[in-house]
């Protein structure tokens, strides 16, 4: 599958688990719109990491928006966040934020716990998404939002780093099933 993976603040381990995946990755510049990375003809989007408060990221924003329902899309930190803020919800400053290894956090769907690294001050506000969006893993320490889902538009997203090995492969599991969504993406013809 063909990745195409907006740097917002982009880590290399993410392109690096991305390609030990079998992968292609085309990273392209924040300034890119979304007629610009559909042109790329991509299996799906990936929303990287980055740094600040999301609302700030008014383009991003508005790109990540306009994705929606076209591609797979897969967030992670940030790109958690402007998912969420695409999708219409809100975000808001945590206290002391999220730093560091050893972070818990519950896959509601598994009830599994997952070790994750974390390295964030904003959180999506679960309370002000739209009506079908789901989330998906919730922080045990505070009892916010790590993840959310939004079925209808093929998009999902977690708020820590898979790829930094916390656990130290915990959380791995997102890259496969994002790319088993851009797999199916490239056999329905929209690709």
């Amino acid at each position: 599958p063909h990745v195409v993976a907006l740097d917002l603040g982009l880590k290399r381990n993410i392109l690096r688990s991305f390609v030990d995946l079998g992968a292609r990755v085309t990273v392209v510049p924040a300034t890119h719109g979304a007629r610009e990375i559909l042109a790329l003809e991509p299996s799906g989007v990936f929303i990287s990491n980055g740094p600040g408060d999301p609302a700030a990221v008014t383009a991003a924003i508005a790109t990540v928006r306009e994705l929606l329902g076209k591609r797979p899309l897969f967030g992670i930190c940030l790109g958690h966040q402007l998912l969420g803020l695409a999708a219409g919800g809100k975000t808001y400053k945590l206290k002391f934020g999220h730093r560091g290894l050893n972070q818990p956090v519950l896959d509601l769907a598994t009830r599994r716990v997952e070790i994750t690294s974390q390295n964030h001050g904003f959180v999506v506000d679960t309370q002000t998404l739209p009506r079908g969006a789901r989330e998906t893993h919730r922080h045990l320490n505070d009892g916010t939002s790590e993840g959310l889902e939004l079925p209808d538009a093929r998009a999902f997203s977690v708020q820590f780093h898979p790829e930094a090995a916390a656990g130290p492969h915990d959380t791995l599991h997102l890259f496969s099933r994002f790319l088993r969504d851009c797999v199916r993406e490239k056999g329905s013809g929209t690709a």
